[in-house]
């Protein structure tokens, strides 16, 4: 198909609210956002798998590490789905992979930001997979087809690690008063990183609109993060817990859920590197990566042994 047929029925596709497939025409732009959306999205699931396995061994009871472990397991599972669907688009996981220990690739700023108690296992499970849920549900139905299938998967098992946080604050809340000054810090100090998952304001995000075009993303920035206070301010309730700020209202006139300020120096700077375990987070995935050459190494003359046997 020339790049005229394909224009059309590229446009088609997304005047019909349709799906993109591998094999489909694609403008180049379209193909480049969406490396960028999904190889981000899976070099979060990689590098947050680190502040939840630091602490299996280290959890209150086997219950809990058997849960933090199967949670954990997950995340290994999901980073690799959504390299499986980026590579469609014709970008080598080795290419992603190296542009990620290199230190050029992005991933999301939360999982720069330590865990120093129990508790944080309750509020990383709680605000930030549930802030994952709020954004990641509507990319169920995104335009390119391998990304929304390997969304649908996710989401699922994202529902299970958000209860399980949820449950962690909950047993936290109704236990001593020390338990319970302990899960409310835990919220106090994800909160504003939590609603920072979102992305910069929308009069400060560069790519959310053309995204929004092509279908990619459902809602902006500002309007998940409000969907998502609104879903925080009911549980917390429940929790016996409260939200660090005093500014959350429900606008009557734009029926929609407001917030305090939020600290968007902060955030530019953990996305350039300079959060408090940008360096420890980058150092121990790519020690990871050296260590598991053999593996790597081992898989593929495996592979080419049963290619060749084939073969012959």
């Amino acid at each position: 198909m020339d790049d005229t047929a394909g224009q059309a029925n590229f446009d088609a596709l997304m005047a019909a609210d349709s799906r993109v497939e591998p094999r489909d025409w694609m403008p180049e732009a379209y193909r480049r956002t969406l490396v960028r959306q999904i190889s981000q999205h899976a070099h979060s699931e990689i590098i947050g798998m680190q502040p939840e396995a630091n602490w299996i061994t280290r959890a209150p009871s086997l219950r809990r590490k058997a849960i933090l472990m199967a949670k954990v397991q997950d995340e290994a599972g999901h980073g690799l789905y959504l390299y499986s669907a980026a590579e469609t688009l014709g970008t080598p996981r080795d290419e992603m992979m190296e542009a990620l220990i290199a230190g050029k690739a992005r991933y999301s700023s939360i999982f720069n930001y330590p865990a120093v108690s129990w508790a944080d296992m309750g509020a990383i499970g709680w605000l930030v997979d549930g802030a994952a849920i709020c954004n990641q549900v509507p990319l169920c139905r995104a335009s390119y087809g391998p990304y929304a299938r390997a969304m649908v998967r996710i989401c699922k098992e994202e529902s299970f690690h958000q209860r399980q946080g949820f449950e962690i604050l909950l047993e936290l809340s109704r236990g001593s008063a020390v338990q319970k000054q302990m899960a409310q810090d835990a919220v106090n100090r994800w909160y504003a990183p939590s609603l920072m998952m979102f992305g910069p304001p929308d009069d400060d995000s560069p790519n959310s609109l053309q995204s929004m075009a092509w279908n990619i993303k459902r809602f902006s920035n500002d309007e998940l993060r409000s969907r998502f206070v609104g879903m925080m301010v009911e549980q917390v309730e429940v929790l016996g817990l409260t939200l660090p700020d005093d500014q959350i209202r429900f606008n009557e006139e734009t029926k929609k859920w407001e917030h305090g300020p939020l600290d968007w120096n902060e955030f530019k700077d953990v996305l350039a590197g300079h959060g408090p375990c940008n360096a420890q987070r980058l150092e121990r995935r790519r020690s990871a990566h050296d260590d598991g050459a053999w593996v790597r190494e081992a898989a593929a003359a495996y592979a080419a042994k049963q290619q060749a046997a084939v073969a012959a």
